[in-house]
């Protein structure tokens, strides 16, 4: 990423109060005995939530038709801190933030609905991507974050990979085992994630990826109307794919107790 002007000015418009539009498209496999994917379009934000934003239709801590909430993001489930959570995960891991740009894409509220499977806090220091904090909510009321980052903070490319310890319930029907992996791409109009999810032959490949885009009010509408339901819609494609599961015959896992750690380095 070293050099990307284009990246560069991209952060600085972020830091400067600007929200960027990621239409994203998500594709999940299951690896194993029983084999089982899909694909579905997503809407996600990417925003630097310490800087007062002003966009038609989007607010930040208040109703609006989209809308990001602090206490939805760092921290406990419901309590959270926004990026002062996220610049302290940080910090105690050894990053020193002064002068950091500290972003963060998620799928907003829609109608004060919330809810979203992953979010990714991204530490930037001009067009280098140096750390990205997971933050995985599972349908149970529950959250766990993983810090993704190489040895030294060096900066981060597509053909990267982090490896952290599966710890936390996210599928009733598979195992807490095995490692992830991760691989981030970051340009200035372009975000993806690939997550493998290695558990001997099992496990599970995540992808999201989508162009990164201004914000107009038109497309939110649009997307709206394509994609009706925001936090509904995601809540109720999980649960068709979870019975699409169990009528295939995988086993059901009850919920153990989560990790102690609120966060995975």
């Amino acid at each position: 990423m070293t050099g990307d002007a284009e990246l560069t000015e991209l952060v600085s418009r972020l830091a400067a109060g600007e929200v960027w539009r990621i239409a994203a498209h998500t594709i999940h496999a299951r690896r194993g005995a029983i084999r089982h994917a899909f694909r579905y379009s997503l809407d996600y934000i990417i925003l630097c939530p310490e800087v007062a934003i002003s966009r038609p239709m989007l607010s930040i801590d208040r109703l609006n038709l989209l809308s990001f909430h602090t206490r939805d993001h760092g921290g406990p489930r419901g309590q959270g801190r926004g990026a002062a959570w996220a610049r302290e995960v940080l910090g105690d891991a050894g990053l020193h933030t002064a002068g950091l740009t500290i972003a963060l894409i998620t799928q907003p509220r829609l109608l004060g609905l919330w809810f979203t499977p992953v979010s990714f806090w991204i530490a930037l220091r001009g067009e280098d991507l140096l750390a990205v904090i997971a933050e995985v909510n599972n349908t149970f009321g529950q959250r766990h974050s993983y810090l993704c980052h190489l040895p030294d903070f060096a900066p981060m490319t597509p053909q990267k990979e982090v490896a952290t310890e599966k710890v936390f319930y996210v599928s009733p029907f598979q195992r807490i085992a095995g490692n992830y992996l991760f691989r981030f791409d970051l340009r200035a109009d372009h975000f993806g994630v690939r997550i493998a999810q290695i558990d001997g032959a099992d496990g599970l490949i995540a992808t999201m990826s989508g162009p990164i885009t201004p914000i107009h009010a038109r497309d939110l509408l649009a997307s709206l109307i394509r994609r009706p339901g925001g936090a509904a819609r995601v809540l109720a494609l999980i649960f068709w794919n979870a019975l699409r599961l169990r009528l295939k015959g995988a086993r059901y896992r009850t919920q153990p107790t989560p990790p102690s750690q609120e966060i995975s380095r």
